[in-house]
């Protein structure tokens, strides 16, 4: 299960205890996020695609289904690229194929209190606790020229993708969304009623239930 830009794992708190009912769950903090450490090398998905890899190697995981959500959506079509062989499937909300997908955020009310909390959240829980405005800064570096997903790029995708969304997403625009699962070769296109971007949050039984129909349908 990978999070959200600026979140870190907890915010899976409302899914796993459902998931692991019926599967084992793995969640990370994505590079710089939570409890896990950065160094200086600049942010890219695909170096926290590569860190999604070392962790399944470390713990001895071959292969598994990925949730993502929002970066972590992004993480796991980008493991469905170049890691299909390690990945069985991918449940990606929220996800932009490039900057241009994305709403200017600037007077979202909803986006603007996610951003209020982001800063004790770190504090909380990060070995640099000091050092959100530094993490903050490197995070926006990616994200003004990342990701950039073309259709062939998506059209090489031969895994399982659930594309999914909120009806009043606020962060990507609803084309993008469309631009996604339409070149994913036989991806599921998802909706989801009355959320936004925080679906996980707001609906998180909703959210949950999307989750499980997603795994049934692997097997």
């Amino acid at each position: 299960m990978l999070h959200g830009g600026l979140a870190n794992s907890n915010y899976w708190g409302h899914q796993v205890p459902e998931l692991a009912k019926l599967y084992q769950v793995i969640v990370m903090d994505s590079r710089g996020h939570g409890r896990s450490t950065r160094d200086k090398q600049a942010f890219s998905y695909d170096l926290m695609r590569s860190d999604v890899i070392a962790v399944m190697d470390h713990l001895r995981v071959s292969k598994g289904a990925i949730i993502g959500w929002s970066d972590g959506a992004i993480i796991g079509l980008k493991l469905a690229m170049r890691n299909p062989d390690r990945v069985s499937g991918v449940f990606a909300f929220g996800a932009n194929s490039d900057p241009s997908g994305m709403y200017d955020l600037s007077d979202s009310i909803v986006f603007d209190q996610y951003l209020q909390r982001t800063p004790d959240e770190y504090k909380d829980l990060s070995a640099t606790p000091g050092e959100y405005n530094e993490f903050l800064h490197q995070m926006e570096a990616m994200w003004s020229s990342q990701p950039y997903m073309t259709k062939r790029d998506l059209r090489s995708i031969r895994i399982p993708v659930w594309v999914a969304d909120g009806d009043h997403e606020e962060v990507i625009r609803r084309k993008d969304t469309l631009f996604i699962a339409d070149n994913i070769p036989n991806s599921g296109l998802l909706i989801q009623p009355e959320v936004s971007h925080f679906s996980l949050l707001q609906a998180p039984q909703q959210f949950t239930e999307d989750v499980l129909r997603f795994l049934r349908a692997l097997r």
